[in-house]
């Protein structure tokens, strides 16, 4: 066995320890779904960071960044995890305080309707399904290139690991071990990336080079390669895509069913509201360090066949191999993180928002939901097999459809008393519909949509329509709405001036987070890209001016607002009154 074999097979088998150890600790449904409502913030980061950043960061953005624009991925502010800080703060306490199993079923009794139950169970098993499909795929891959297995031998070893510990532990076993591989791949992230730096010269030698690749002109720009047979055309369409993706996706970290739901294992909200800002620091930490060593392996090879893999070369030609087989483990991990997360959803769902399968003994509905989790693996594995590997698409495919399905719903069964059950069900349904369809047609080259029509954008417009015009033509029960005034009272239990003094503190670490890291992009990017340029070394006043330069700044502005919004919310929601 090579040394990348080794290395993986034995972090598997310590997640699998793990998870088995987290098994015997589960005692019933509370615990199996959602930890028995005591994780701590620790736990709850470690999920949130591990279920998000999977295949498609490491191999997929990363592949992006080296093929095509490093400088606005790199540059460019995290608009995906604003979507940690209002989410949490306007969805998922409220969630969490509704004490439900599932996001579908706190649907279910928001709006007193079993049929939205049931429309959001079906959502979350399709598009949760394709995005599981992916990341087993994606590891498959990563096997497949790396050890003696071929590909289908590297799915079923991919599904026996996520399966094996996920089934037998639930929840219990998924916050554990996904936080056990956050710390891996974190940690390997930042070893991977000095070793390539340290190859040509260190980051700022690095971006020099870069500068003037001539396989990629423009790669360091803000905006990439873009030009005819590019994938934009303009400077402006990279702009309005990397906006409306980034609000997209801002939706999913926002009221996602693999996100959201990590708060129903909290502790208390104060935990909801402290891991939804320590996400937001780390989620962009780990993507720009991915980034910034993916652009960086073209000084080594600017040819590598299909782009995906590039980090996967550098463990194998860069990197030392003891440290290439550690970011191997790391690549492993952060796909398995989030196919545990992913199984255990559709599980959960198909037990107890899909059939609702009812027993006296709480054993037997415990045993049941382990069968259907079994039978969902089964699927998600006779689908891998069955189709062809080349399909890192799903998770463009699947990801943003909750936006648009759940989006409007979500907030608005909080904030507005107008919507009904039956604005709830048809806004979801068609919200996902008027995602799913258009994205299917263009996947398969059938469509052309301008940037700015992007299909996430269509279906939530699809969605916030007919729910307000559906909710303008029913009445809501009464029932209704004394669930939602439930939801708007704060337990008393929460009113704690120690905590929320803590939490405060929180919101200002977003705000300086965003200073920081602004600054050192400019130092670290901002100027040796432009002395690069001049043949003087010199930065000209105009630079300072320039979208490099801005979207720098841009970070303080965003953090900025994020952290306001945390200090503000928390004061007004959780301070004690005198």
């Amino acid at each position: 066995m090579t040394i990348y074999t080794i290395t993986v097979l034995l972090s598997v088998l310590a997640y699998i320890a793990v998870g088995n150890y987290a098994g015997r600790k589960v005692k019933g449904l509370e615990d199996y779904f959602v930890v028995g409502r005591q994780a701590p913030t620790i736990l709850i980061v470690g999920t949130l960071v591990a279920s998000f950043l999977s295949t498609n960061t490491f191999l997929g953005e990363a592949g992006l960044v080296y093929g095509f624009v490093a400088g606005g991925r790199i540059l460019g502010p995290s608009l995906v995890v604003a979507g940690y800080i209002y989410g949490a703060l306007y969805f998922g306490r409220y969630l969490r305080r509704s004490r439900s199993l599932t996001v579908a079923q706190y649907f279910a009794d928001r709006f007193d309707s079993r049929r939205v139950q049931v429309i959001a169970g079906i959502t979350v098993f399709v598009g949760i399904g394709f995005y599981l499909i992916a990341v087993t795929q994606g590891v498959a891959v990563i096997l497949s290139d790396l050890t003696a297995l071929s590909y289908r031998q590297g799915l079923i070893v991919a599904w026996a690991s996520y399966t094996s510990f996920t089934l037998y532990s639930g929840s219990r076993g998924v916050v554990l071990t996904d936080t056990m591989m956050f710390f891996l791949f974190s940690t390997i992230t930042v070893a991977a990336m000095l070793f390539i730096f340290d190859e040509h010269g260190g980051w700022v030698a690095s971006v020099g080079k870069l500068t003037f690749l001539q396989e990629k002109p423009s790669l360091m720009t803000w905006h990439g390669m873009v030009g005819p047979g590019e994938r934009w055309e303009t400077p402006a369409e990279f702009l309005i895509w990397l906006i409306i993706i980034g609000i997209a996706w801002s939706f999913v970290t926002a009221i996602s069913p693999w996100q959201s739901s990590r708060y129903l294992m909290a502790k208390d909200e104060h935990v909801v509201l402290r891991s939804a800002c320590i996400a937001g620091i780390a989620i962009p930490l780990i993507q720009t360090m991915v980034y910034a060593a993916a652009v960086t392996v073209n000084l080594s090879d600017a040819n590598i066949v299909p782009k995906e893999r590039a980090l996967i070369w550098a463990a194998q030609y860069i990197i030392p191999p003891l440290f290439g087989a550690l970011v191997i483990a790391g690549l492993v991990a952060a796909a398995l993180s989030s196919a545990t997360t992913f199984l255990s959803l559709i599980g959960f769902n198909v037990s107890n928002d899909i059939i609702q399968f009812k027993h006296t003994k709480p054993e037997n509905q415990l045993k049941f939901s382990r069968q259907m989790m079994l039978m969902v693996s089964i699927i998600a594995l006779v689908v891998c097999l069955s189709i062809e590997q080349e399909l890192f698409w799903l998770t463009y495919f699947a990801g943003t459809m909750f936006a648009s399905a759940w989006g409007p719903v979500a907030f608005m069964s909080v904030w507005s008393d107008r919507i009904t059950a039956s604005a709830a069900f048809w806004g979801i349904t068609t919200g996902f519909l008027g995602n799913a369809i258009p994205k299917l047609f263009v996947t398969m080259g059938l469509l052309k949509l301008p940037v700015y029509m992007d299909p996430v954008l269509i279906g939530a417009v699809i969605s916030l329509s007919v729910v307000i015009i559906v909710s303008l033509n029913t009445e809501v029960t009464e029932k209704e709405r004394t669930y939602r005034l439930h939801l708007l009272k704060t337990p008393e239990e929460e009113f704690n001036d120690k905590a929320t003094n803590k939490t405060v503190k929180f919101g200002f670490a977003l705000i300086i987070f965003g200073i920081v890291k602004a600054a050192i992009l400019v130092y670290f990017y901002v100027v040796p890209y432009f002395r690069a340029l001049h043949p003087t070394g010199q930065m000209l006043a105009k630079d300072w001016w320039s979208g490099e330069a801005w979207f720098a700044y841009s970070w303080s502005i965003l953090y900025g607002i994020l952290g306001c919004l945390v200090v503000f919310g928390v004061r007004k929601f959780y301070r004690q009154q005198s």
